[in-house]
C-alpha cells in the first residue's frame, strides 16, 4: 500500500474509491493501523462539470468510469478495511489534487 493508490471501501455512503493520501511511510508500515484517505465517486455519465472542490479521475487512474475526487475532506480508515486494489493516480492528476488540496484549504504555498 502506498500513497496515491486506489483501493475500495465501504463509506457511509457505500461502496467507493478510496485514495491513499498518507505518505509512504505511514502506509506501508504495519505497527500504523490507518491511512488518510479521499472519497471518490462515479459520475456516469458526467452531466456537469466538477465541482469546485473535485478533481476528476478516469480509466488512466485504474478505474472504470468518470470519478469525483472530493478534496476538500481527508478521511481516516483502517487499513484492513482498505480492499480491491484498483489501481493509482497517474501523475498529473496527482500534482492537480495537491494543487486542488492547497486552494480548497487555502493553504500558503512557499
Amino acid at each position: 500500500m502506498k500513497q496515491w493508490d486506489i483501493f475500495s471501501y465501504a463509506f457511509r455512503q457505500g461502496d467507493h474509491p478510496a485514495i491513499i493520501l498518507s505518505p509512504d511511510e505511514i502506509a506501508e508500515n504495519p505497527d500504523i493501523e490507518e491511512v488518510n484517505v479521499l472519497f471518490a465517486a462515479t459520475r456516469r455519465p458526467i452531466t456537469h462539470p466538477p465541482k469546485r472542490h473535485e478533481v476528476m479521475l478516469d480509466e488512466s487512474d485504474g478505474l472504470d468510469w468518470k470519478t469525483a475526487v472530493r478534496c476538500h475532506q481527508f478521511v481516516l480508515v483502517r487499513k484492513a478495511d482498505l480492499r480491491n486494489p484498483r489501481g493509482a493516480v497517474s501523475q498529473g492528476r496527482r500534482r492537480e489534487i495537491a494543487r486542488k488540496i492547497v486552494e480548497v484549504f487555502r493553504l500558503p504555498i512557499a
